[in-house]
């Protein structure tokens, strides 16, 4: 039995301003209609069991949405209290099967990457599950392309004329001289983060290698608990539990590594310039993507989401312009977006943390002005879902509802509002939002008070089960 185990608590920074922490780039649909995530999942061969998802619990709603959305099956969704890297979380998926008396073959994969040949992937499956089986730990390698300074590397034993190779070494990210002396040489492969070893064998490895961490993941699943339709691992173990990746912690010390070689076009889409090369492209060499004129621009990726964009006389640029932010980069820099996420960071920006529209479980929320006093917002409420009954110390709201019928709890007072009626909700006053109908709600919401904050909610009562 084969088990996928989608990683999916990376937040993408260098994405930014698109990938954002409570909106990260798996999330988006960066390369066609489904999202990396969706895409993911769909790759998968269909005779593997369903997927279990890891993800941090502030994802875990549109990590349930985006499955609901492809029709998707899982053999559950584990809630991250806060990110580790990857060896803790491989640990608690090999725990959840160990601990029902399983002992699957884990394909390891993460949620962001992008694989170009799905016949070739597929084949790789079936090579790596073949060794599985006789305990080795799979990593699968792409044979390089070019002098990549973004990714890691293995090098690989290739003497023998075989299905796989014997590890001998891992290489950090190379710089460039170092990055085209692995090209030449031939003996080293794109480290891509997918991996194959069997359950048990995971923990026995992790034990002898990282205690602490296997520890930490064994104290934190003891005390599991379901929440809806997630998995909440105890947040204080897994607190105490040391930050490690797989390879450091595992795949660079066992004597039981192996590499499979994954026959396809790969990238991690860790970057602006690696979504360039994934894309298709004009004749000047360029990606545009929205409401967009070019006169005399080569080589570069240009994309707006809600204006008009003209660029003249430019080459190797990004430039990407959201409803919040607009980045402009050399396209050779972009790996130094980082910085920039640093300090907004640093500032407290919330440009980090969410994008202008933020989704709910229940749908969304567009904040589409605001002021000294004021916030306007569109809000659209998915068909048969409400919002929590809910309360403001600081603000007072005017509804106004656009499409749909809207179901109002507004202090004692529960009645219908259709298009173009309104209500007034006072600061202090219980209140509900709910669609009963088979078609979205919209309406607008305009705020007024003195702090307009989206922590001054208490809930009362929530559907979602949220604090």
């Amino acid at each position: 039995m084969i088990v996928p185990v989608i990683l999916s608590g990376g937040s993408g920074t260098r994405l930014w301003p698109h990938s954002r922490t409570l909106f990260p780039k798996q999330f988006l649909n960066l390369l066609n209609n489904t999202t990396l995530f969706q895409d993911t999942i769909l790759r998968l061969p269909d005779d593997l069991s369903d997927p279990l998802v890891i993800c941090n619990e502030e994802h875990r709603f549109l990590v349930a949405e985006q499955l609901r959305q492809i029709g998707a099956d899982n053999s559950g969704i584990i809630l991250e209290p806060i990110g580790k890297n990857t060896a803790p979380a491989i640990a608690l998926a090999a725990l959840k099967f160990i601990d029902n008396s399983q002992d699957p073959s884990l394909l390891i994969l993460s949620a962001d990457h992008h694989i170009a040949d799905n016949q070739a992937f597929h084949n790789s499956i079936n090579i790596a599950n073949t060794y599985s089986e006789q305990r080795k730990m799979v990593t699968f390698g792409v044979k390089p392309t070019k002098p990549e300074t973004g990714y890691g590397y293995i090098e690989v034993d290739n003497s023998l004329n075989a299905k796989y190779y014997d590890i001998k070494s891992f290489k950090e990210k190379p710089s460039l001289k170092n990055a085209k002396n692995h090209l030449d040489s031939g003996n080293y492969y794109w480290n891509s983060g997918i991996f194959m070893f069997k359950a048990s064998l995971y923990l026995d490895e992790l034990k002898k290698f990282e205690p602490d961490i296997f520890s930490a993941c064994r104290k934190s699943f003891n005390k599991t608990h379901k929440d809806l339709d997630f998995l909440r691992i105890n947040s204080e173990e897994f607190n105490n539990c040391p930050e490690k990746s797989v390879d450091y912690a595992v795949m660079e010390k066992t004597k039981n590594g192996v590499v499979i070689p994954l026959k396809s076009d790969w990238s991690d889409l860790g970057s602006w310039d690696a979504l360039w090369e994934a894309k298709p492209k004009d004749g000047n060499n360029n990606v545009s993507e929205g409401d967009v004129i070019l006169d005399e621009v080569t080589n570069s990726y240009i994309e707006g989401t809600n204006r008009l964009l003209s660029v003249i006389g430019l080459s190797d640029i990004v430039i990407i312009d959201t409803h919040d932010a607009l980045l402009v980069a050399n396209k050779k820099n972009v790996q130094n977006i980082k910085n920039i996420v640093k300090k907004l960071k640093k500032d407290n920006r919330k440009e980090i943390i969410n994008h202008r529209k933020v989704y709910r479980p229940w749908g969304y929320y567009d904040s589409i002005d605001y002021g000294q006093g004021f916030q306007v917002k569109r809000i659209l409420v998915n068909p048969c879902s409400k919002l929590s009954l809910q309360k403001h110390q600081h603000r007072s709201e005017h509804w106004v509802v656009i499409n749909g019928i809207a179901q109002i709890t507004n202090g004692n007072q529960v009645f219908e509002l259709k298009k173009n009626q309104s209500t007034y909700i006072p600061k202090g006053e219980v209140h509900r939002l709910e669609n009963r109908e088979k078609t979205p709600l919209e309406i607008i919401e305009i705020q007024t008070g003195s702090y307009l904050g989206e922590d001054d909610i208490t809930r009362l009562e929530d559907d979602y089960e949220r604090k």
